[in-house]
């Protein structure tokens, strides 16, 4: 995803709550690993178990 366009989807991550944040983190395509690193950093520590779930 080019950085423009991440800027601004992540804006909309990090003040989502944490079932749209796991719902954003599985669905999107076409994120670059650093990109995938920078949601995880704005993830919840305490719901981690929960997105891993979701990820199966």
């Amino acid at each position: 995803m080019e950085q423009k366009q991440f800027t601004k989807f992540f804006e909309n991550y990090k003040h989502a709550d944490v079932d749209r944040k796991i719902e954003l983190y599985c669905a999107t395509q076409g994120l670059s690993e650093n990109q995938y690193m920078q949601l995880l950093r704005a993830f919840p520590v305490n719901k981690i178990p929960k997105l891993e779930k979701a990820l199966g």
